[in-house]
């Protein structure tokens, strides 16, 4: 059921559904579309997750432009409420398909001997499994530019690192639970990490900064 309620004092969130399937996640992001071109005086950002998406505003400027609302939160879920009216005519965007090269070498995939081990497989076999998925990117979030992907295949499914690492080489493909994503920076973290790219996910000056956005889908492929 559809939900709508304040996040702290100058957001709001609309939730769709509690759970995570590629149609509620479309939904998510078409509306999220529509409301980034046909925004309000005082928006600052929208930010589209796996069932929810939540508009940031500026208090003061949306309280000058909304003044019939008691206060900021009243005049924005009104404005998201119409916008909601509309969604029946909003357009699915199209998908972009992506395709991803990976290395699997050793030095490269420091966790895909113990993915393979806790699924009785072979690294070769938790490779070729990966690399037959097509993988939906579902939002982006931790990082700039880390996109959260799902859903990998339960046989090669793996759960985060009890100790995360202090340091994540950029590029690491990973795997938590049935998602995976890519890091686009060094960072700690604690996902198993099965191989490397050398796609540059981030771009801080680029007009836009993350290579990857949501409802993008991505297919993997061993350089080897």
């Amino acid at each position: 059921m559809l939900k709508t309620f304040p996040l702290g004092e100058s957001a709001l969130t609309i939730e769709f559904s509690n759970e995570i399937s590629p149609e509620t996640n479309d939904k998510v992001i078409n509306l999220a579309n529509y409301l980034e071109n046909n925004n309000f005086p005082g928006y600052i950002e929208i930010v589209p997750a796996y069932s929810s998406l939540t508009i940031f505003y500026d208090v003061l400027t949306v309280r000058k432009n909304f003044p019939d609302f008691s206060t900021a939160f009243e005049g924005v879920k009104n404005f998201a409420e119409n916008a909601l009216r509309n969604y029946p005519r909003i357009q699915k965007e199209k998908s972009r398909v992506i395709n991803i090269q990976v290395s699997f070498d050793k030095e490269n995939a420091l966790d895909l001997e113990f993915v393979a081990a806790i699924n009785h497989l072979k690294p070769s076999e938790v490779i070729e499994i990966f690399i037959a998925q097509t993988y939906r990117v579902y939002m982006l979030g931790f990082l700039p530019g880390f996109a959260y992907l799902g859903e990998i295949d339960w046989r090669i499914a793996a759960p985060r690192k009890s100790a995360p690492r202090l340091r994540v080489p950029k590029g690491s493909v990973g795997i938590a639970g049935r998602q995976t994503g890519i890091y686009p920076l060094a960072s700690p973290g604690g996902w198993q990490i099965i191989g490397k790219t050398n796609v540059e996910l981030f771009t801080p000056n680029a007009e836009s900064p993350t290579f990857l956005q949501a409802g993008d889908t991505v297919k993997f492929y061993s350089e080897n």
